[in-house]
């Protein structure tokens, strides 16, 4: 029997490599997405396809409707990977655009996650996975408004993976480095749209973001994966007897997260200075 998972953020990237995979690994995949024109394009590749906008809890019903008027009311796994990032450094970033980043990165991932898990108690079985990032374990300057998100994302990953530990519910997280993806276009739009060619302390930096930061998605990242590299660690996290906390993935998640661990706060600030330094060279 085919096993069922709603991934959601399936428009590119980390959500339609992973949708993709899956479908061809022989899961019944429900990939969501916000727009129609995206659907479309999952549907022609065979996907099953709807529409969950992550900000809107009516929306988020109706999806899960959908889906669980597919199988029966059930559902064996629950991919959360919609997220996007807003750039800027905290003291430019209004509590409107805090707002707009923990509605989709933190709020609208609880609320889905919470209500799948009366079914999967109810089934006997269930994987919950997050998509967090190792911005969620280590921060990077200029990514405030997203580190505190994920960091966030942690915290309630964490916390509910202790309170379903006596469950047959397994909770894990996938904690990705750098990935080739439209994350970064999608966060030069947000930059631009909030922060660009405003008065701040931060201009000069913000000029050298726009020749960097934004301009990497297919060059300059040395150590960015493929989407690919994810999809791999959901399918351990869905497929291991005993899955783990954590799936790290990526040299660059794997050795920030040794740092965490090892060094104290100032000697891994003086790391992540020089990272970001080199980054922006």
């Amino acid at each position: 029997m085919q096993k069922s998972i709603l991934i959601t953020g399936c428009s590119s990237g980390i959500g339609l490599a992973t949708a993709e995979i899956l479908h061809q690994r022989g899961y019944s995949v429900f990939a969501a997405v916000r727009r129609e024109s995206d659907q479309t394009h999952l549907k022609e590749k065979g996907i099953e396809s709807l529409i969950l906008d992550i900000n809107d809890s009516n929306s988020i019903q109706q999806g899960l409707a959908q889906v669980l008027a597919k199988t029966d009311g059930t559902l064996d796994a629950l991919f959360n990977n919609a997220g996007f990032a807003i750039p800027g450094a905290v003291e430019d970033i209004s509590r409107d655009m805090m707002r707009k980043q923990f509605e989709t990165n933190v709020f609208g991932t609880m609320e889905l996650t919470n209500r799948v898990i009366p079914l999967m108690r109810k089934q006997g079985h269930g994987r919950i996975i997050q998509n967090t990032s190792i911005l969620g374990i280590i921060t990077m300057p200029y990514r405030g408004a997203y580190n505190a998100s994920k960091f966030a994302l942690e915290g309630f990953t964490n916390t509910l993976r202790q309170e379903l530990r006596h469950t047959p519910i397994h909770v894990s997280a996938i904690v990705p480095g750098p990935i080739h993806s439209a994350f970064r276009k999608n966060a030069q739009k947000n930059f631009q749209e909030t922060l660009q060619g405003k008065a701040s302390e931060h201009a000069t930096t913000y000029q050298k973001m726009q020749r960097y930061f934004f301009t990497q998605e297919n060059g300059k990242q040395r150590l960015a994966l493929p989407a690919s590299a994810v999809a791999k660690q959901v399918i351990r996290a869905l497929e291991s007897r005993s899955p783990r906390a954590h799936y790290y993935v990526g040299a660059a998640a794997h050795l920030f997260a040794i740092l965490r661990r090892l060094l104290p706060d100032s000697a891994l600030d003086w790391v992540i200075d020089k990272t970001h330094q080199e980054e922006a060279r």
